[in-house]
């Protein structure tokens, strides 16, 4: 079904597209408008490819699930972008860039060495709570549904399992790291 063709689709759409924009725009650090017009791109860009199977049967489906796609790639884009005059800007010679050039070594393998031992930790957790804890930290950004879905768990246990997976991620870690000193108390 190609929605461009169907003027009274079109405008049936826009107000659901705007009320979702509008509750989406927020958590991605965006605005509305901006993200609106993200979405009519993506629908006449795919109205320019081969028929697509997941093109819109259920146009009101496909339009959530485009505005809810558009807010988590704007989050992605806002978590990588580095504005001018930060420290970590690769052009202001600071680092933390990645890995470049101009990266101090030091944070780089402190970096290298808390990252390993958080997937350590993680890989021994017990249960469930490995491969939830992985796709939590996923880079692919998913939501509640898609996590339950490949966990083939409820989306509404997702939350107390969560929970009860990162309690123990929390005590593991404490375990690991030494007491602080006793700062000034007299033993």
């Amino acid at each position: 079904m190609d929605l461009l063709k169907d003027p009274d689709l079109v405008g049936e759409l826009g107000p659901l597209l705007s009320a979702e924009a509008a509750a989406e725009a927020p958590g991605a650090g965006m605005d509305a408008a901006d993200l609106e017009q993200a979405v009519w791109v993506r629908l006449l860009e795919s109205s320019r490819r081969a028929p697509d199977p997941e093109d819109p049967a259920e146009p009101a489906r496909w339009l959530r699930r485009a505005v809810r796609a558009e807010a988590r790639l704007a989050r992605r884009r806002a978590r990588r972008e580095i504005p001018y005059g930060h420290p970590r800007h690769p052009e202001e010679g600071g680092g933390r860039t990645g890995g470049g050039a101009g990266q101090e070594p030091e944070p780089a393998l402190l970096d290298g060495e808390e990252n390993r031992a958080l997937r350590s930790a993680v890989a021994r957790l017990p249960g469930r709570c490995p491969e939830l804890l992985r796709a939590l930290l996923s880079p692919r950004d998913l939501t509640y549904r898609e996590i339950a879905g490949e966990l083939g768990i409820s989306q509404g246990s997702l939350g107390p399992v969560r929970s009860r997976c990162l309690g123990c991620l929390r005590r593991m870690l404490a375990a690991e790291v030494a007491a602080p000193g006793l700062r000034g108390r007299e033993p």
